[in-house]
């Protein structure tokens, strides 16, 4: 069995994962790079591999990092399955369509600027129509349920407690007369988090695949966060100002009207009841329909507050502005408001328009309540510049940055040593995936100091489980980056290598160092 690491290894978006067996090539998650992770990419516009060859892909939730080249995967010739959950699959039927218009959005922008500089016009990476197209291959499967998939290919999908539909994935997989089981995590919830069920734990496993986004760090604030939205809303109140907050439009926008509408229902922030809230994204609003029809799913806390009347998703003060004029609006009606709108890291959307009109003004207020990558505009923001570039204009910042990590869907150092601990040490090997190198490599040290095989997989490398020190690349031929770019690869990437057997670290130092020499 050979495993090729395309994505989230030693860095936080992206993910991918092959699976070679039986003469199938399976993906686990076909995930968008995001921020910085885009300078990863193998190729502009497409793979390492041809998508005609995967006979399947195992997705565990729909966020774009997880599920975003899907529709190109489609677009190359992919014809497989996408095995996935039915609210994974319900999710991404209004996710795929609205990434590829995003897409055609901010190519039609740069070919502008590119058409008046005389320079050769681009095409997104995949339009509307060929992301509905993947939406097709979107087969579900019950949470639990064994699923074959392919003759000696089993798959179980279990709650990962991270946004709804979202799975830990364990596959079973029959080969030569042995059979291996690899527990990949998906991104792992926090527990007694609004809506969600917790995560489930999963306890065999002789590959495990862990994400590690908080893997160096416990969320800062243990205050619940309905009590740190309270005040930072009192707050933001007294300033007079709009209250712009950042939100992935599927499981963080739902998850903060949510507790407004339980603030609401408690009169806890004095005058909250005479400020309109917008969602302003066609993609939030389409999930939040999909999140009101699917209350079956919600976690008990959710189901009482609904026995009790409270209405998170049609609460009075609620407006949604679905068209371009209507989002227009909200920056020409002078009465202060709640503004909730995407993308989460500020890199795309609507969320931009609201950043341009708000972050000058000293009464405004930009609220976090999510991860930013490091290289996006949102992370850009939190991290105190002064001023930042939208749209080529450069805006001042002179209104409040707020941060509520607590609504972070993912777990932290602890929920993640709280996942791990449930597998014997005895595993074969523990993969640390989905984070940051520094942090990656920290949570990878902190198992190895607990018993736990574990490592930080290199990017574009295949192992085969028959033989963990047989090593090759996937590099692409044709070379993505500058060499000043690979030199800082390979900087980041030696990081990665520190807990790596020494012949190992030697044939990649020589390989990466081979990669400069020519490619200069």
């Amino acid at each position: 069995m050979l495993i090729t690491f395309l994505g989230a290894a030693g860095n936080v978006t992206g993910s991918c994962t092959m699976i070679e067996t039986q003469g199938r090539k399976i993906l686990v998650d076909c995930g968008m790079r995001q921020g910085r992770d885009e300078q990863t990419a193998p190729v502009k516009d497409g793979f390492v591999f041809d998508a005609r060859e995967i006979d399947a892909v195992f997705l565990t939730h729909a966020h774009i990092d997880h599920s975003g080249m899907l529709p190109l995967l489609v677009k190359k010739g992919f014809e497989g399955p996408i095995f996935c959950t039915g609210a994974t699959a319900r999710l991404c039927s209004i996710m795929f369509p609205d990434a590829g218009y995003i897409q055609e959005m901010e190519v039609e922008w740069q070919n502008r600027k590119r058409r008046r500089a005389g320079r050769a016009e681009i095409e997104p990476i995949y339009t509307v129509e060929d992301a509905r197209r993947a939406v097709k291959y979107l087969k579900p499967v019950s949470y639990d349920k064994i699923k074959t998939a392919f003759d000696g290919i089993d798959v179980r999908f279990v709650d990962a407690g991270h946004l709804l539909g979202s799975a830990s994935i364990e596959l079973t997989i029959t080969e030569k007369n042995t059979r291996k089981t690899l527990v990949f995590s998906g991104d792992i919830g926090q527990k007694d988090k609004p809506i969600i069920k917790d995560p489930i734990y999963l306890t065999k496993a002789d590959i495990v695949f862990i994400e590690s986004t908080y893997g160096d760090r416990l969320h800062a604030e243990t205050r619940d966060v309905k009590e740190q939205l309270r005040d930072t809303l009192k707050q933001a109140l007294a300033r007079g100002g709009n209250i712009v907050i950042p939100s992935f439009a599927v499981g963080r926008t739902q998850e903060v009207l949510y507790t407004i509408s339980v603030l609401l229902e408690e009169k806890s922030v004095p005058g909250l009841e005479k400020v309109p809230v917008y969602i302003d994204s066609p993609l939030g609003i389409a999930a939040t329909e999909i999140f009101e029809e699917s209350s079956h799913e919600y976690d008990e806390e959710a189901l009482a507050h609904i026995s009790n009347g409270v209405r998170f998703f049609s609460f009075s003060t609620l407006n949604v502005a679905q068209t371009v004029d209507e989002s227009k609006e909200i920056n020409f009606d002078e009465r202060q408001k709640i503004i909730i709108s995407s993308s989460g890291m500020c890199e795309a959307g609507r969320i931009k328009h609201h950043l341009k009109h708000n972050l000058w003004r000293s009464d405004s207020t930009v609220l976090f309540v999510g991860y930013q990558a490091v290289g996006t505009l949102g992370r850009a923001i939190l991290d105190g510049r002064k001023s930042v570039k939208i749209f080529g204009e450069e805006i001042q910042i002179k209104a409040a940055i707020e941060r509520i990590e607590g609504f972070s869907a993912h777990a932290d150092k602890a929920g993640l040593l709280e996942w791990i601990s449930h597998f014997p040490k005895t595993v074969e090997k523990v993969y640390v995936m989905h984070g940051e190198e520094s942090v990656s490599a920290a949570f990878a040290k902190e198992l190895l100091s607990r018993g736990y095989n574990a490592s930080v997989p290199v990017l574009f490398n295949s192992v085969d489980t028959e033989d963990v020190a047989a090593v090759s690349s996937v590099m692409p031929e044709e070379p993505p980056y500058k060499a000043d770019e690979l030199h800082e690869l390979f900087a980041r990437l030696r990081l990665k290598v520190e807990g790596a057997e020494a012949a190992q670290a030697k044939r990649m130092q020589q390989e990466i160092e081979a990669l400069l020499k020519n490619w200069e």
